[in-house]
């Protein structure tokens, strides 16, 4: 559907492209958006920041003290990817990543592992489909900041890390789950492994149930993670929505991203779902840096990543027309980076998606 003549909605989105094959990947993701822009209706304004590992190694920061307020004057955040091999990796992660998702409370991380036409998956018998939606908690579980370390290179040196797990936060996140599973096949399966964890996972399987309770029409199943791990491989088909901790749900969608092709093509979202505070949206392929600079990153992630921060954002036609025409190039030409199998550019791959986005304007109907 065209843009009426009316007022055009404008959308103010931060953009941290970050380091490597971010800073590769982010401009076809801005230019693909700026063109469903013109065509539904809505203006988005880029406010970029170079808030990176670069920037951590000229100013000792990954971002400013006042980087969340000026975040927060935003509607949402596209990140393209940060982390140098020269430095550990939790520079980044609890420099940048975490204190905004923390900040924002997005402690709904969506990751889908959706195999996509034309895509080859490393698992047989794939033509049965592969359409997993997993819902990651993100703001508390494993990945706390409880603990730390006592008498630092002795013998006697040790360290604690503990999990948090709240039931405010157990209960908001399943039945996030809980309501994506309705408007799918209706099936909800939990991580947990309180085989083994015998505190933090009972107490994660107990209010599952109780939540699940108020879900009749949701058939809601408890599966150990490493069963669950298992089963992505061997029966990936029969999976819908999955639910996991922190942890759990991080490895879970590190397989889900591989067995529908390519990490270059896997987008998420990490979401404040009240919309009380920014959502940030992102491919998950990381920074890359034996590719970086060579011009062959997949850019697909990051053009998705895009697609659903629109949809967030009220944009749903726009999304959509973006994931038409992802399917369009993916499944109607033998258009690939390295990735996949191919020997296409960054730009290449960019140009056919803008490509398959005219084709969809000419189109009758569309």
């Amino acid at each position: 559907m065209a843009a009426d003549g009316g007022s055009r909605r404008r959308i103010p989105v931060a953009v941290l492209a970050g380091d490597g094959i971010g800073r590769e990947v982010m401009p076809p993701a801005l230019e693909v958006v700026e063109t469903v822009g013109t065509r539904f209706g809505f203006d988005v304004d880029w406010v970029e920041y170079p808030w990176s590992c670069d920037y951590y190694t000229k100013t000792g920061a990954m971002m400013p003290s006042d980087g969340i307020d000026r975040l927060a004057e935003q509607d949402a955040i596209l990140l393209g990817a940060v982390g140098d091999p020269s430095l550990p990796d939790h520079v980044s992660l609890w420099g940048l990543l975490i204190p905004i998702r923390r900040a924002f409370d997005q402690y709904i991380n969506l990751r889908p592992a959706k195999l996509l036409p034309g895509v080859e998956s490393p698992l047989r018998h794939s033509d049965r489909g592969i359409d997993i939606l997993v819902v990651r908690e993100n703001s508390e579980g494993e990945y706390s900041e409880v603990g730390g370390r006592v008498f630092p290179g002795t013998p006697q040196e040790f360290a604690v890390q503990e999990a948090i797990f709240t039931r405010r936060g157990i209960e908001r996140v399943v039945k996030f789950a809980a309501d994506l599973a309705r408007t799918r096949e209706r099936r909800l399966i939990s991580a947990t492994k309180s085989n083994g964890i015998i505190h933090s996972m009972t107490f994660w399987d107990e209010v599952f149930g109780q939540v699940m309770a108020e879900y009749p029409d949701v058939e809601g199943r408890l599966m150990h993670v490493d069963a669950l791990a298992a089963r992505f491989v061997s029966h990936p088909h029969e999976l819908d929505v999955v639910v996991g901790s922190n942890l759990f749900g991080d490895i879970l969608t590190d397989i889900g991203a591989v067995i529908v092709g390519s990490m270059g093509m896997a987008p998420s979202a990490n979401l404040n779902p009240e919309g009380v505070h920014p959502s940030m949206f992102e491919p998950v392929h990381g920074s890359a840096p034996d590719i970086a600079g060579a011009g062959v990153a997949n850019p697909i992630g990051q053009i998705w990543s895009a697609a659903m921060m629109l949809d967030h954002l009220g944009e749903a036609e726009s999304a959509a027309a973006i994931l038409d025409a992802i399917h369009a190039v993916l499944g109607e030409s033998d258009i690939r980076t390295p990735d996949l199998g191919g020997s296409a550019t960054t730009a290449e791959v960019a140009a056919a998606v803008q490509q398959a986005l005219a084709a969809q304007e000419r189109t009758p109907g569309a």
